[in-house]
């Protein structure tokens, strides 16, 4: 999985970086950052305010990979407090090493969902006490969810990043075929519906999953219909 970095990119009238700076001086937080997934060219986008031998760091050392922090995030609705990670070696690991550039163990990573099958994690931090900071969340969890959805939408809706994230391009059979699976019929059922031989659906499956990166046929479905590009009746 190779990682982009947002920073480098245009964004037309919108600073990102220093959005993440205001973030951190409205809610009283050390540092901010954002990472973005692409399950489907399997690449993570992201910028982040922390100190650039950090930055370095973790990129060079794979964290990204790793790291409970995001892992769970991802896979989860609600925001991902850091305090239930503590007991993770991973997790120890990589703060141990964050702790040489000044960043805490202490903060939470709010995960947003966007239209592509695309997932945003907007993540905070802060240096303090346990009491001080369940303080802290209580009062600016909202802000922050508020804050992650306009963040991901603003990166999802660029051109900059649309032209770096990739969105497969499916034939109109492809999708024809997909659609139909979608709504239960077997490969058989497509042949007989649209005229064509058993052989021709196959072809045309495994052409649809290696272009959306599925393994299996049922992935495939869920991958189109998260991306817009098919819609279940």
């Amino acid at each position: 999985m190779s990682v982009i970095d947002l920073s480098n990119l245009p964004f037309p009238g919108n600073n990102l970086r220093s959005f993440l700076d205001s973030v951190c001086e409205t809610h009283e937080l050390d540092f901010a950052a954002y990472a973005g997934m692409d399950p489907i060219a399997q690449t993570v986008h992201g910028f982040v305010n922390y100190p650039d031998e950090w930055q370095t760091r973790y990129v060079k050392e794979g964290f990204q990979y790793r790291d409970p922090a995001l892992l769970l995030a991802s896979r989860s609705i609600a925001p991902v407090d850091w305090q239930r990670l503590r007991g993770e070696r991973t997790f120890r690991d990589i703060f141990r090493a964050a702790r040489d550039h000044g960043i805490s163990e202490q903060g939470l990573t709010v995960p947003v969902r966007g239209p592509y099958g695309d997932v945003g994690l907007f993540s905070v931090t802060r240096n303090c006490s346990d009491r001080e900071w369940d303080l802290l969340k209580a009062k600016i969890l909202g802000e922050l969810q508020t804050a992650a959805v306009h963040l991901h939408d603003n990166v999802i809706h660029s051109h900059a990043l649309t032209r770096k994230l990739h969105h497969p391009s499916l034939s109109a059979r492809e999708v024809e075929i997909l659609q139909w699976i979608a709504a239960g019929k077997s490969q058989q059922d497509v042949a007989d519906i649209l005229s064509i031989s058993n052989r021709t659906v196959e072809v045309h499956l495994r052409s649809g999953r290696s272009k959306l990166g599925a393994l299996t046929t049922p992935q495939a479905v869920g991958r189109a219909i998260g991306l817009g590009l098919i819609h279940p009746e």
